[in-house]
């Protein structure tokens, strides 16, 4: 059994990542770091990939890391770390650089490591019912999987510092109320509420998407004048573009346009 399950489909370009540990509430151990790393990185390499979802077997997202691989060997503890985000590292790094837009779609337990891994996302789904809680003051460890780099910048300084030394359990509204995820809908229409936002950034100008992406993450260490020029070369640049070229004409015509994700 796969400890992570890459499908896409070709007609829409949009690729699912299921992480495939469903028994222990997909808990992170190195083989499924590993599997994550084995389904992502391939990514890269196919230009036609329009969207990608990120979701959890079962009835959860991500629980953490398994601390039971811990507990095996405390003596060991620190290569377990290592060998945990050697994998995952290059996951994170990987869908941050897409063009593709990366949905995350959650019920159940978002937890640890889950929560940093969902922060990542460009946009997030969740079921109702859904809990959030990162926890690394519980077990006396820092935050990782980018959750210190993701969380200010979703919720400010001063809710992430909560986040990570208070660890509140937040159900979905809160989460939403924070900024931490977009949209909560009911647990039976969350598969359906996936597909439609899925769909609707397949079939957006996904060159564009991955220049938003960009200068979005410099903008917080980037001084007003760098952004506005990166700003002007990513405009430049993309009118270059296919889709841009179709975007200004479908306008112009009143019509939707048909972007191609070129």
């Amino acid at each position: 059994m796969s400890l992570a399950l890459r499908t896409v489909d070709a007609e829409t370009g949009i690729a699912t990542i299921t992480v495939n540990r469903p028994e222990v509430r997909n808990a992170l151990d190195v083989p499924t770091a590993r599997a994550i790393c084995d389904a992502v990185l391939p990514l890269r390499e196919m230009p036609d990939i329009r969207c990608v979802v990120l979701r959890g077997a079962g009835g959860a997202f991500i629980a953490g890391g398994d601390l039971a691989r811990f507990a095996d060997d405390f003596d060991q503890a620190a290569s377990v770390v290592h060998g945990l985000l050697d994998a995952l590292h290059p996951a994170i790094l990987t869908l941050r650089a897409l063009n593709a837009p990366v949905l995350g779609v959650v019920r159940g337990a978002v937890a640890g490591a889950g929560l940093s891994l969902m922060s990542g996302c460009d946009l997030v789904v969740a079921a109702k019912g859904t809990r959030f809680v990162l926890a690394y003051d519980r077990v006396g460890a820092a935050p990782d999987c980018g959750g210190t780099w993701f969380l200010p910048r979703l919720l400010g300084p001063r809710r992430a510092a909560e986040l990570m030394m208070l660890s509140p359990t937040w159900d979905a509204d809160q989460a939403q109320a924070y900024g931490l995820i977009n949209r909560v809908v009911d647990a039976d229409q969350l598969d359906a509420e996936a597909a439609r936002l899925a769909a609707q950034l397949a079939r957006g100008p996904t060159v564009a998407y991955g220049k938003f992406k960009r200068l979005a993450d410099a903008s917080l260490s980037s001084d007003l004048g760098a952004q506005l020029e990166a700003e002007r070369a990513a405009f430049a640049s993309g009118t270059r573009t296919a889709d841009f070229r179709e975007g200004v004409t479908a306008f112009l015509a009143k019509r939707p346009a048909t972007f191609t994700g070129h």
